[in-house]
């Protein structure tokens, strides 16, 4: 779809939905490409409902992670790091 200025302001919803839907949307300035509407992208991220399932299939779904007190203290980490000798 191809619009000039004007005619993007009068039909914006009409352009919006369809670069939304995956439709090239062009706006020109003087018969020149000056802008292109895209859809907007997802933003990144943890998926959490898709992580749910993926562990669900490999049965780590009851799987229960622990830590020991010390875990965080610097004096553990250089024991476990072999640093102390």
């Amino acid at each position: 779809m191809e619009l000039s200025m004007g005619e993007a302001k009068a039909r914006f919803a009409e352009a919006a939905a369809a670069a939304a839907r995956g439709e090239r949307v062009v706006i020109t300035k003087r018969g020149q490409p000056y802008v292109e509407m895209v859809p907007a992208r997802r933003a990144g991220g943890m998926d959490f409902k898709k992580a749910a399932v993926i562990r669900k299939a490999l049965g780590l779904d009851g799987l229960k992670v622990t830590f020991d007190a010390d875990f965080d203290d610097p004096a553990f980490s250089r024991q476990v790091l072999g640093l102390d000798e």
